[in-house]
C-alpha cells in the first residue's frame, strides 16, 4: 500500500536501528517505477513543510531525468521551491556523469542555487560523500535527520560494481542523520542476483504488475510496450514489509497512471481471493495451468481401475472362480487331477496352497522366520 510505504519513510526509523529503505521495482511490460518515486517524493515534502516529518530535510539525487523536472512536478503539485527554501537539495547526476562538461551549466530553472551538479557518478565514495554535505547544509552537523531519495539506481549499477553499489546504499543506510532512503530499479535490465541483493538492503520492496501479462508468463518487452490498449497504465501494486522476528506482510492494491500522475485504489474483493490463490504458487519456470485442450485430453485418459467395457459391467477374474461363463463355481482339484487336466486340456488351473502343517495359521500376522537370528 503506498499510503503505508510513505508513513514509513516519513515517521523514519527507531533510535539505534538502520534507516527505512525502499526498494520500487518495475519492468518494461509496467514502467512506472518513477512515477511511485514522484508520488513519494511529493508526499515527503508536503508532510517535512508541514513538520509532520520525523526527517528535516529532503536529498534528492536525480540519475534518469533532470532537476527540472522533479521542480515542475513540486510546483505542479502546489509546493514551490525558491532559492531560499532550507529543506531541499538536489544532486544533479543527470546532466554531466562521466564529466566531460568543463563549466557547469547556468540555464537551469528557479530555484537552480538548490541544484548541485555532481560528476563522475562512478566515484561513489565522493557520491557518499555529497549526499551527507547537502543533507548537513539543510540540518546541521547535529543530529537532526534527512531524507535521501535516489530516483533510479540503474545508471550507477551500469558505471559501478554491485558490491559496490550495494555498499554506498548500506552505508547511507548506517549514517546517523539519514532517517529514510528509497529507490527504483528496473529489474529487467539486471540479473536475478542483483535483483535478490538490493532487496536484501531494503525492509520494504514494492513491485509494479500489469493487469494484462503476457499469455506465455515471459517478459514480452516489444508486445507490452507498443501494445495500445486502454489497460496500459493500469496494474497492481504488491508491497513486501519485513517486520521484526522474521516476519514478512504482503499488501497489495490497484495503481492508474493518468496525466496527473499515479494513483492507488483498493482492489475489489471479487480479485482479492484470486490474487491470494495466485500469491501462494511457487515461482516456477513452467505453467502449472492446464489449457482447454489439455484439459479435454486428461478427461478421455481411462484409468485401470474404471470399467473399460463400454459402461458395462466387468467381472474380474480374482483367482477363487472358473472363467466359464464367469458363473460356475468349482471346486478345488488336487494337484495330481490339476496336472492332468492342465496336460490333457491345454487350458489354465488353479493354485492350490497346502499347508506344511497344522501349526501354520493362514493369514497369521506372525513373521515366520521370527526364530532366525540373522
Amino acid at each position: 500500500m503506498a499510503e503505508s510505504i510513505f508513513r514509513k519513510l516519513r515517521d523514519g526509523g527507531e533510535e539505534g536501528e538502520l534507516a527505512p529503505a525502499l526498494t520500487i521495482e518495475e519492468t518494461v511490460a509496467s514502467p512506472f517505477g518513477l512515477d511511485v518515486s514522484g508520488y513519494l517524493l511529493t508526499n515527503l515534502s508536503s508532510s517535512i513543510l508541514a513538520g509532520k516529518s520525523k526527517s528535516h530535510g529532503l536529498v534528492l539525487i536525480t540519475f534518469s531525468r533532470s532537476p527540472s523536472f522533479y521542480l515542475q512536478l513540486l510546483k505542479q503539485k502546489g509546493i514551490i521551491v525558491t532559492s531560499s527554501s532550507k529543506w531541499i537539495r538536489i544532486l544533479d547526476c543527470y546532466t554531466d556523469p562521466l564529466g566531460w562538461i568543463d563549466q557547469p551549466s547556468t540555464g537551469l530553472t528557479e530555484g537552480s542555487s538548490l541544484v548541485k551538479l555532481n560528476k563522475c557518478v562512478s566515484d561513489l565514495k565522493r557520491l557518499f560523500s555529497s549526499i551527507i554535505e547537502a543533507g548537513r547544509e539543510l540540518v546541521g552537523d547535529g543530529k537532526t535527520p534527512f531524507c535521501v531519495a535516489i530516483d533510479s539506481v540503474n545508471e550507477l549499477l551500469r558505471r559501478s560494481s554491485m558490491p559496490l553499489v550495494s555498499g554506498l546504499l548500506t552505508d547511507l543506510r548506517s549514517h546517523a542523520q539519514v532517517s529514510s532512503i528509497y529507490w527504483s530499479l528496473n529489474t529487467d535490465l539486471h540479473q536475478d542476483k542483483v535483483t535478490n541483493a538490493l532487496e536484501y538492503i531494503s525492509t520494504m520492496k514494492a513491485n509494479l504488475e500489469p493487469l494484462c501479462p503476457s499469455e506465455d508468463g515471459q517478459r514480452n518487452a516489444l508486445e507490452n510496450l507498443f501494445l495500445v490498449h486502454q489497460d496500459f497504465g493500469r496494474g497492481r501494486f504488491h508491497v513486501r514489509f519485513k517486520l521484526r522476528k522474521g516476519r514478512v506482510r504482503v499488501m497489495s492494491e490497484e495503481y492508474h497512471v493518468d496525466q496527473s500522475g499515479i494513483n492507488f485504489s483498493p482492489i475489489s474483493s471479487a480479485d482479492t481471493g484470486i490474487a491470494a490463490t495466485k500469491s501462494l504458487l511457487p515461482k516456477v519456470q513452467f505453467n502449472l495451468q492446464l489449457s482447454e485442450k489439455e484439459r479435454v485430453e486428461k478427461e478421455k485418459v481411462v484409468l485401470p481401475f474404471e470399467h473399460q467395457d463400454d459402461g458395462k459391467s466387468l467381472d474380474i477374474y480374482d483367482g477363487r472362480r472358473s472363467l466359464v461363463d464367469g458363473k460356475i463355481e468349482t471346486t478345488p482339484l488336487s494337484s495330481m487331477e490339476l496336472q492332468t487336466d492342465v496336460v490333457s486340456s491345454g487350458k489354465g488351473g488353479e493354485i492350490i496352497y497346502f499347508r506344511d502343517s497344522d501349526d501354520e495359521h493362514p493369514d497369521s500376522d506372525e513373521d515366520p522366520d521370527d526364530d532366525l537370528d540373522i
